[in-house]
């Protein structure tokens, strides 16, 4: 995890107020996946005011093959549920996408309409559009607010640098997941093991509006 630790520090305003949210001691993973950090924030390296300088408005592409610029088009003005993965894992990634399906259903229609769900693969040259959409509908998560998205690997280096996850490997990759309200810098790390239910009421508790606005 020092390559995720390195270089990672919060500033005034980006910080996103990252209230650090672990929710169990041990998380899922398999030989190769990084065990999730307790600590690590998603902060600028520069003290960049701007979130869309921060996370960077990357074209990227989801699995119908549209292509999303990061910040304006996949996280401006949403909550969001933020994990990473790639296809060809056999265990700890198709787990966690069964387990924020799970998410989704404590949640309710509803509740979950108002949740975007972002899996970012650290395998773009081999987790095509096509390849991620057959990897959605296995899962049965295959919908509008659920986007797996793919570049190629300098975009996705750039981005999961951002969120701190730039990793060696795909395999290297944590699974910890990201909970955030982007519009009011509320945000969180939660571990993938966490009860599906504890999931749920942290996502709908960063969709309720903020007292006084």
């Amino acid at each position: 995890m020092s390559a995720v630790r390195r270089g990672m520090r919060c500033t005034d305003w980006l910080v996103l107020a990252l209230c650090l949210w672990i929710l169990s001691s041990v998380a899922l993973a398999h030989e190769g996946h990084a065990q999730p950090a307790a600590d690590t924030p998603v902060a600028s390296e520069g003290g960049t005011r701007d979130a869309r300088t921060y996370f960077t408005d990357t074209v990227l592409q989801d699995q119908n093959g549209r292509s999303l610029r990061f910040y304006d088009d996949v996280l401006k003005d949403r909550v969001v549920l933020l994990n990473v993965i790639f296809t060809h894992c056999n265990d700890a990634c198709p787990l966690i996408t069964r387990k924020l399906r799970e998410v989704r259903e404590a949640m309710g229609a509803e509740a979950a309409s108002k949740v975007t769900f972002i899996s970012l693969s650290s395998d773009p040259q081999n987790d095509t559009p096509q390849v991620l959409k057959a990897f959605a509908e296995k899962q049965g998560v295959d919908s509008a607010n659920w986007l797996f998205l793919t570049g190629d690997k300098a975009q996705m280096d750039l981005v999961l640098a951002r969120l701190g996850h730039l990793i060696p490997s795909p395999e290297q990759h944590s699974t910890q997941l990201i909970a955030g309200d982007v519009a009011n810098k509320r945000w969180s790390k939660i571990r993938p093991d966490a009860p599906a239910q504890a999931i749920a009421q942290r996502l709908q508790l960063l969709s309720q509006p903020l007292a006084g606005r």
